[in-house]
C-alpha cells in the first residue's frame, strides 16, 4: 500500500501524468523526461517518505528512491496510462537542450572515439620527423612511406570516420554516414580537381575542393542527413526501407554536400583559421598568453572540444599554432602536479594522485586527472596554472611556434612542433613556473593547513589514550563487530564525493566508495544472496550473510545503454560467494559511447552500522579489502 501512495504523490508533484513524456527506472531512481522541468515541486518531492533526493542530470528529472524503485515504478504503471502511451517510447519527446550544449555534445561524441587513433598517429608523425632530422631514415625509403601511410591515414580519411561517428550521435545510419564521407574521397570525385576547381551537377555549378582531413563539411552534411533519413522512414513502407532509404539519402545528400554543405563547411573552417592567424599577426605574444592562460577553463567545462575542429582545419592548410600555445597550459599543470607530489609526503592518497597525474600529462598529454584530482580540489593552484600557462603561451606565440600534426602535447610529441627550440623554452618555462609557484605558496588554503594540523594533534592524542587503555583493558570479547567487504572491481579508488552524480556524491544513497574500473568484471564482495539484477545489467544489489545491503552501480547514467555492453552472470535469488562473477561489461565500448565508468559501491542500509570505513589504498585489485562495516 505504501508504494501505491508514494507513486501517486510522486506523479502529483512531478506535474501530473500529462507532464511526462518518458519514464524508465534504473537500480535506484525513477528517470523522467518531462515536457516542462519547471512544474515539479522539488521540495515536496524530497520531503516524501521513501524519496531520498531529486537530481536533474543529462536532460532527465530523476527521483531517487533506493532499492524499492522497481516497486514504485510498477505502481506508477498500474495507476497511469504511461505504460500504454508515452513510457519507454523511443520516439518520446525529449526536453530540448541548449543549442551550444548540443553542439559541443555532438563534437565531443563524434571526435572522442577517434582521439586514440589520432593521438597515436600524431606521435608516429612526430617520431618520423625526428628520424628524418637525425638522418636515421630516408623520406624516399619504403620503410618511411609505409609508416607515413599509417600516420596519415586517420587524418586523410577523417571525413569517412566522422561520417560514421557523427551519424551515431545524430541517431542516423552510421554506415550510410560513412559512405557520405567516403564519397568526398572517392577517386572519381577527387579526379574532377584535375580539370579545374569547378564542375557541374545536372547543369548546376559545383565548386570543387579537397576534403581530405576536413571536419566542418561532414558535420553539416550528416546533420542534414539525419533529418532526411527520419523523414524518409516516416513515408516509405517498412518493407522497402532497407534499400530505398539509403539509396534516396545518398542520391540527395552527396550532391548537396558537393554543391552546398562541403564548400560552406570549408569556408567556415578557413574563416576561423584566418581569424586566428590574423590575431597571431597582430600580437602573437598576447594571443599566446590568452590561450595558454585560459584554455584550462575550457577543459574544465568540456568546451575544449570546440577547439579541436579548428585545430584540424588549420592542419589541413599546413600547420596549427593553437596546439603549441595550448601545450603551455598542459605543462604548467604538470609542474603543479609534480610540486604537489613533492610536498604531500605524509598524504599517501594525494601523493599517489599527484604522481599519476604528472605522468599522465608528461607521457600522454592527458590533463583531466590533474584538473579534477588536484586543481579543482585545491583551488589555490588554479592561479598558478593561469600564470604559468599564460607566460609559456606568450613565449610560444611570440616566436610563432606551431604544430605540424595533431598530437597530444607530451614529451613524445615534441618533434611535431616547430621551431622546436622555442617550443621547448615555452613548455619548460610553463612547467618550471607551475612547480615553483606551488612550492613557494603551497596548494592548501590556510584553513585547510590549520585543520590538517589539528587533525594530526588529535590523532596523536587519541593514539596515546588508546595505548594507555590497551594496557588496562582486559582481553575479553571485542565490543564491536565488523564485516569486511572485498573489492568487486579492479581499478582506481575514488571518494564518493568525486562521483559526478549528486545522489551518490552527497551520500543520499548511503555511505560507500567508488572505483574507476580497469577490468570489465564485477565480482561478489561478500557471501550472500543476489537481491536484484537490473534488466539493463548495469547494477546489482546483494544481501550479505551478515545483513549488509550492497549496491554496485557500474557507470553513471549507463541505464541509458539499455543493456548494451553488459552481461549479467547471476539472477535474483542466486546464492553467491566472495569472488563469484556477477557482471561482465565491455569497458571500452561503454567509454566510447560517452559514459563515465566510475562505479559507486554503496551500503544501502548505512543506518544499521556505527561506521563504514574505507580503504586507504589509491587503487585496488578485485578481492582486495575495500570496506569495513562496523556494527
Amino acid at each position: 500500500m505504501k508504494y501505491e501512495k508514494l507513486a501517486k504523490d510522486i506523479m502529483q508533484n512531478i506535474g501530473g501524468e500529462e507532464n511526462v513524456s518518458n519514464l524508465v527506472h534504473c537500480a535506484t531512481r525513477l528517470r523522467f523526461n518531462l515536457k516542462d522541468n519547471q512544474l515539479p515541486d522539488k521540495e515536496k518531492l524530497k520531503s516524501l517518505e521513501g524519496v531520498l533526493t531529486v537530481v536533474e542530470s543529462g536532460g532527465q528529472f530523476q527521483v531517487v528512491i533506493g532499492n524499492d524503485v522497481s516497486h514504485v515504478y510498477q505502481e506508477i504503471k498500474k495507476t497511469s496510462n504511461l505504460d500504454h502511451g508515452n513510457s519507454d517510447s523511443a520516439d518520446a519527446e525529449l526536453p530540448k537542450e541548449k543549442l551550444m550544449s548540443r553542439i559541443f555534445a555532438v563534437i565531443s561524441g563524434s571526435l572522442s572515439p577517434l582521439l586514440p587513433a589520432m593521438a597515436g598517429a600524431g606521435i608516429l608523425k612526430a617520431f618520423l620527423t625526428l628520424f628524418i632530422s637525425f638522418g636515421w631514415i630516408s623520406a624516399e625509403s619504403g620503410t618511411y612511406l609505409i609508416l607515413a601511410a599509417a600516420a596519415n591515414a586517420v587524418f586523410y580519411f577523417l571525413p569517412i570516420f566522422l561520417g560514421v561517428t557523427a551519424s551515431i550521435k545524430f541517431g542516423a545510419n552510421p554506415y550510410v554516414g560513412g559512405v557520405i564521407g567516403a564519397s568526398l574521397m572517392e577517386p572519381n570525385f577527387t579526379g574532377l580537381l584535375a580539370n579545374g576547381d569547378t564542375s557541374s551537377f545536372l547543369g548546376i555549378p559545383v565548386v570543387l575542393m579537397d576534403y581530405s582531413a576536413t571536419v566542418f563539411p561532414v558535420f553539416v552534411a550528416i546533420w542534414i542527413f539525419s533529418y532526411v533519413e527520419k523523414w524518409f522512414k516516416k513515408i516509405i513502407h517498412k518493407e522497402l526501407q532497407t534499400f530505398l532509404v539509403p539509396l534516396l539519402c545518398m542520391v540527395i545528400i552527396v550532391p548537396l554536400t558537393a554543391m552546398i554543405f562541403g564548400p560552406f563547411g570549408v569556408y567556415i573552417g578557413n574563416a576561423i583559421a584566418d581569424a586566428i592567424n590574423y590575431l597571431m599577426g597582430v600580437s602573437g605574444l598576447l594571443t599566446g598568453a590568452v590561450i595558454g592562460g585560459l584554455i584550462f577553463f575550457l577543459v574544465v567545462f568540456g568546451l575544449h572540444w570546440g577547439i579541436i575542429p579548428i585545430v584540424l582545419a588549420n592542419l589541413t592548410n599546413g600547420t596549427d599554432p593553437i596546439l603549441a600555445m595550448w601545450a603551455a597550459s598542459n605543462f604548467a599543470m604538470a609542474g603543479v602536479a609534480l610540486a604537489v607530489f613533492l610536498k604531500s609526503k605524509k598524504e599517501k592518497a594525494l601523493r599517489s594522485i599527484a604522481g599519476s597525474s604528472t605522468l599522465s600529462l608528461l607521457l600522454a598529454g592527458v590533463s583531466e586527472p590533474t584538473v579534477y584530482g588536484i586543481l579543482l580540489r585545491y583551488k589555490r593552484t588554479i592561479p598558478y596554472v593561469i600564470i604559468a600557462g599564460a607566460i609559456g603561451g606568450a613565449i610560444n606565440g611570440a616566436f610563432h611556434t606551431y604544430a605540424t600534426a595533431f598530437v597530444f602535447q607530451n614529451v613524445f610529441s615534441i618533434g611535431a612542433f616547430e621551431p622546436v627550440g622555442y617550443y621547448l623554452i615555452g613548455i619548460a618555462v610553463s612547467m618550471a613556473m607551475g612547480l615553483i609557484l606551488t612550492i613557494l605558496f603551497g596548494y592548501q588554503d590556510k584553513k585547510e593547513v590549520a585543520a590538517n594540523e589539528q587533525v594530526t594533534v588529535n590523532t596523536t592524542e587519541n593514539e596515546k589514550n588508546m595505548d594507555q587503555s590497551e594496557v588496562s583493558a582486559s582481553p575479553v570479547e571485542p565490543i564491536l563487530k565488523k564485516e569486511v567487504l572485498l573489492s568487486p572491481l579492479t581499478g582506481e579508488v575514488k571518494s564518493l564525493t568525486e562521483v559526478p552524480d549528486p545522489a551518490f556524491a552527497e551520500g543520499a544513497m548511503g555511505k560507500g566508495i567508488a572505483i574507476v574500473p580497469t577490468v570489465g568484471q564485477v565480482l561478489s564482495p561478500v557471501n550472500g544472496i543476489v537481491g536484484t539484477v537490473l534488466k539493463s545489467g548495469h547494477a546489482v544489489i546483494l544481501m550479505s550473510e551478515n545483513g549488509g545491503e550492497i549496491l554496485i552501480h557500474v557507470g553513471i547514467n549507463t541505464v541509458q545503454l539499455k543493456g548494451q555492453h553488459f552481461t549479467p552472470r547471476v539472477k535474483a535469488g542466486d546464492q553467491v560467494k566472495q569472488g563469484d562473477l556477477l557482471i561482465d561489461f565491455d569497458l571500452e565500448k561503454i567509454k566510447e559511447a560517452g559514459y563515465n565508468p566510475i562505479t559507486p559501491i554503496i551500503i544501502s542500509n548505512t543506518a544499521d552500522y556505527l561506521d563504514v570505513i574505507e580503504t586507504t589504498n589509491s587503487s585496488v585489485t578485485a578481492q582486495d579489502k575495500l570496506l569495513t562495516l562496523v556494527v
